[in-house]
């Protein structure tokens, strides 16, 4: 397996998460989640009340129709509360949904050489094919592995890493990532409504013209001790919003919801929007960036795929003025920039990087 870069040492884990998958052997201790500040591995936690929201009725005919404006009170109150919803009537059909699944099943199935062509350790940076970075001693591993691609702005791509099998993956995950953008825009604008706000309050920012989009493909290969192993530890998104497409059988996404953690269910056609830590940002506070996690399942493999959408890391973001009141809403959040960055490096400390830049 390559290895995993910490600053300039290289750490090499004997196996990788395939091949321990495969072989059906105990998760080395780097895997163990031994104790969390946000509780234990459940065995068996509620199913959440997770919001269905059609978001054909944000567009600019429907919105201010009697469904559309229901629609956006729903809106906002998922995104006050557990910070994600699943989205429908976003105008993506259930077979083109599949394509996007099968291209990035067809890449994982790929033979680990093949996929090490586009490996992060041979290429540098953080896109690429690979595992988790280490950057902590302590780092907790998670028991998955990522393909990770820069999607806009278009001249930002880094075409060596796109891998050229299944022949059609770069079409698709363009075509997928298009649409998905363009949805985006329409949530900006609505969330921007429901706080009384100027429509391009949020999205001037999140979606200007170098604003960028992250893809990650994620593959959760079975795991022996899921009692005890994380596909993904606990974290909130860098993002302004996250657009989650699930797998179609298998659950694994779950969400702390007043302090309990709630499994997010699979809605057919439908996708999870939640919203990032960025978005927190802006809204002073008043919309949330839900804490989540994803589960290992011993008898079944699971995939999902993510678009990630932040700021040019040049720009600046604070929370907009107009929900800014010294006497009923003080601000809450410093003005930051690159504030990517920052999440990452907490994220893997295990700290909550929205914490750091409270005022």
């Amino acid at each position: 397996m390559a290895p995993l870069h910490a600053g300039n040492e290289s750490v090499k884990m004997s196996m990788s998460v395939q091949e321990m998958s495969i072989k059906g052997d105990e998760p080395p201790p780097q895997y163990i989640v031994k104790e969390s500040k946000f509780g234990a591995i459940e065995s068996s936690p509620e199913l959440g009340q997770i919001p269905i929201i059609d978001v054909s009725l944000f567009s600019p005919s429907s919105l201010d129709s009697k469904q559309g404006k229901i629609e956006l009170d729903k809106l906002r109150t998922a995104l006050s509360s557990s910070g994600c919803f699943q989205a429908i009537g976003h105008g993506m059909s259930s077979s083109f949904l599949d394509k996007v699944r099968e291209a990035a099943t067809q890449f994982f199935e790929l033979p680990v050489e093949e996929k090490e062509k586009y490996s992060r350790a041979v290429h540098g940076g953080s896109e690429g094919y690979g595992n988790d970075v280490i950057v902590s001693e302590k780092q907790v591993l998670d028991w998955s592995y990522r393909l990770t691609l820069r999607v806009f702005p278009e001249d930002q791509r880094r075409l060596n890493l796109w891998p050229e099998n299944p022949n059609d993956f770069g079409e698709v995950v363009h075509e997928y990532a298009t649409k998905v953008k363009f949805m985006m825009g329409v949530l900006f604008k609505a969330m921007a409504k429901s706080l009384n706000l100027e429509e391009n309050s949020f999205s001037d920012k999140l979606l200007g013209e170098r604003a960028l989009m992250q893809a990650r493909f994620n593959f959760y290969p079975r795991c022996s001790r899921s009692d005890q192993v994380l596909g993904v530890k606990p974290h909130t998104d860098r993002s302004g919003v996250t657009v989650l497409l699930q797998d179609k059988e298998v659950e694994g996404l779950q969400v702390l919801v007043d302090g309990k953690w709630v499994r997010v269910p699979i809605v057919p056609h439908a996708i999870v929007v939640n919203l990032g830590d960025q978005m927190q940002i802006m809204s002073n506070g008043i919309l949330k960036s839900p804490m989540h996690r994803v589960v290992t399942n011993p008898e079944r493999m699971r995939l999902s795929v993510a678009l990630f959408n932040e700021p040019d890391p040049d720009t600046e973001i604070g929370p907009v003025e107009s929900l800014i009141d010294h006497e009923t809403r003080p601000r809450v959040y410093k003005t930051v920039k690159n504030y990517g960055h920052i999440n990452y490096e907490c994220y893997q400390r295990g700290e909550i990087a929205l914490e750091t830049v409270k005022i």
